[in-house]
């Protein structure tokens, strides 16, 4: 297995927040949405079934666990949760709190109109109050 490193993309599109036992744990810059991405720090991993069994584990307990914590945060009305990776193909997780009325509801947060960036106190804020839920 090669060394971890993160894909330059999700480095730039994301703040790091903290490093949980396998992920690490970034702030999505798009603030229309409540958005976190975990990633896996596990060198040239692009699926799930790229993981050892023990990991897959790891991944779920921490996916739940952000989940609920941005539940927590937000009031979200649901909790979306997926891996694609058609074009970044280092494995990451996307946890996106939604909620009645907001930017596309209730279709999909890809591909619609523009990131909106979070200025850098917002986002301190959000990822503070993600941490506090944790």
């Amino acid at each position: 297995m090669s060394a971890f490193e993160i894909d330059e993309r999700l480095e730039r599109d994301g703040m790091l927040v903290t490093t949980l036992g396998l992920c690490q744990l970034r702030v999505h810059n798009d603030r229309r949405w409540p958005w976190l991405v975990l990633i896996p720090q596990r060198g040239g991993i692009s699926e799930v079934f790229d993981l050892t069994p023990l990991d897959q584990a790891m991944l779920t307990f921490e996916t739940n666990m952000v989940a609920l914590a941005l539940k927590k945060a937000t009031g979200a009305t649901k909790i979306n949760v997926g891996a694609l990776g058609n074009i970044v193909r280092q494995l990451h997780v996307h946890v996106i709190a939604r909620s009645e009325g907001d930017a596309n509801w209730p279709g999909p947060v890809w591909g619609f109109g523009s990131a909106e960036p979070w200025d850098e106190s917002g986002r301190k804020a959000f990822a503070a109050r993600i941490v506090e839920n944790l």
